[in-house]
């Protein structure tokens, strides 16, 4: 497993080619903030994680499973749990961050992957939704 990458994924680099063709810019992976997201807008306080079908959980519901069980033949115990306290970490990261006003977005690799220019659409929209109100106060 330590060779799986936890960054410049396909799914990543999509996005973030989609974002600067469109003129925003950002920082990645930044240290300062909680759970390293894949994307950070500070001046609006964005945080965006591309999150992998596998690793975050999921990839059964891709393969049109009944459960996360399911996925797993062998080491089922090990690797459900294993998923399950990612899960439990995401939503645990992604409450901190709100709760500390930062916007959070959450997208799925595979739905970068069918379409990064639609993810980026949606990043776009919450970036000029902040943006908006910021503008406001």
């Amino acid at each position: 497993m330590s060779a799986v990458r936890n960054r410049d994924s396909r799914a990543e680099l999509a996005l973030r080619r989609a974002l600067h063709s469109r003129g925003f810019r950002y920082r990645l992976h930044a240290k300062d903030v909680l759970g390293r997201p894949d994307i950070v807008v500070r001046k609006y306080r964005l945080a965006v994680f591309v999150d992998g079908d596998l690793w975050h959980g999921n990839a059964w519901r891709l393969r049109n499973l009944t459960k996360l069980e399911d996925l797993f033949p062998t080491r089922t115990d090990w690797w459900v749990q294993k998923i399950r306290r990612n899960m439990a970490r995401d939503r645990q990261v992604t409450n901190t961050l709100q709760a500390s006003g930062w916007c959070v977005l959450r997208i799925w690799e595979s739905e970068i992957l069918r379409g990064p220019n639609a993810s980026a659409n949606s990043v776009a929209h919450a970036i000029e939704a902040l943006r908006a109100s910021s503008q406001v106060r």
